[in-house]
């Protein structure tokens, strides 16, 4: 499957990334067993200019990882390109598939992990080892001044990325947190179907993120 390139390319890894062996062996048995999927790092998704910087954890399996697109195909992604709607933060309409013309406007997405792991659980090394194909396109987007974590492990790897320090910077639901630089970070709950399901996050939840988000861009 064929995927559009990145707006960040020399931010992104290589498709065939070697970095992570258990990551590297799940990848070549999906290939093997689904070779019509994208089954490779995903890249970046947005708007080169973007000022908003949406963190999530790791590609679904049947979502990014089936599609190459952050969010695409699966149950997080509908709540979450639907609130970027909302906001008039994309333009088109979303049809769940890579080729269905959707763009960003002011903002990007990209995962803390690149790549998909064995029952959506990335090892803590896996996570510092793909650290930097976040700090890279973090450092590549000028404008990009407010960021959305979505979820406990891209709070962490956000907040390393951005410099700042872990003990000064506790995840919570709605919490914001200025970096050394001055750029905001904000938390919330991962867009996940359990989440939804269990009403740990809801709709009304997860607009009140982006709500904070426009009101610190404006501040």
């Amino acid at each position: 499957m064929n995927f559009a390139p990145s707006p960040l390319p020399a931010s992104e890894p290589p498709r065939d990334c070697p970095l992570c062996p258990r990551l590297v062996g799940f990848r070549h048995a999906l290939q093997a067993e689904y070779p019509e999927w994208w089954n490779a790092p995903i890249p970046a998704f947005g708007d080169p200019n973007a000022w908003l910087v949406i963190v999530g954890l790791a590609p679904g399996k049947h979502g990014a990882n089936r599609t190459g697109r952050p969010f695409t195909g699966d149950y997080a992604g509908e709540l979450l390109y639907a609130t970027l709607a909302k906001f008039g933060l994309s333009e088109g309409q979303f049809e769940a598939r890579p080729d269905d013309g959707l763009q960003l406007r002011g903002a990007m997405l990209v995962n803390a992990v690149r790549c998909l792991p064995p029952a959506n659980k990335p090892t803590p090394e896996e996570i510092r080892t793909c650290r930097p194909f976040l700090e890279a396109p973090l450092s590549a987007l000028p404008n990009a001044s407010v960021f959305i974590a979505l979820g406990q492990i891209a709070h962490q790897s956000a907040v390393k990325a951005l410099g700042g320090k872990l003990p000064k910077a506790k995840f919570g639901h709605l919490a914001e947190h200025r970096m050394p630089d001055g750029r905001i970070l904000i938390d919330s709950y991962h867009c996940s179907r359990y989440n939804q399901n269990t009403g740990r996050l809801t709709a009304a939840m997860f607009e009140a993120v982006f709500e904070r988000a426009l009101a610190s861009r404006e501040t």
